[in-house]
């Protein structure tokens, strides 16, 4: 049995395939989205049960990750959502943008950190780990820059 349903949102498509096999190599049942609408068709189906932690990228086309964020959030109030890009946020711009994240990962990212920052939310109750937009076990990944890691 899968160990939890991940969805990835990403409009680069090999990005979110391969992260997509990584997931799946973890353990995860993960399905790949490459924009809002068709994530939310995903979320829809079987029932409209949703999943467990959507993985969602800043910059899509239509609909932003922030959006597509707070809809989520709405409808499936128990999914933990992770955002993600190669363009820093703060976690004063995630609690500004008040979209219910629990977490932002900077790309590039290490699969492994990644797996465990996940780990990490899916074993907390969706209150309390909406109250932890940064930090353990993954406070030094929200510093990267492309410079590296500060």
């Amino acid at each position: 049995m899968a160990e939890a349903r991940v969805l990835v949102v990403d409009d680069e498509i090999n990005q979110g395939r391969s992260l997509a096999i990584g997931l799946k190599l973890e353990g995860f049942d993960v399905e790949t989205a490459i924009d809002a609408t068709a994530a939310l068709r995903t979320l829809e189906g079987e029932g409209g049960r949703g999943c467990d932690v959507a993985i969602l990228d800043l910059m899509l086309p239509g609909m932003n990750g922030i959006e597509l964020a707070r809809e989520i959030g709405r409808r499936w109030p128990a999914t933990r959502v992770v955002l993600t890009s190669a363009y820093h946020l703060s976690e004063r711009q995630l609690l500004r943008a008040d979209c219910g994240v629990v977490g932002f990962v900077p790309k590039p990212y290490r699969l492994d950190e990644l797996v465990a920052f996940l780990r990490s939310k899916l074993s907390k109750t969706p209150d309390s780990c909406r109250r932890l937009l940064s930090g353990e076990p993954f406070e030094h990944v929200t510093h990267r820059t492309r410079a590296g890691i500060r």
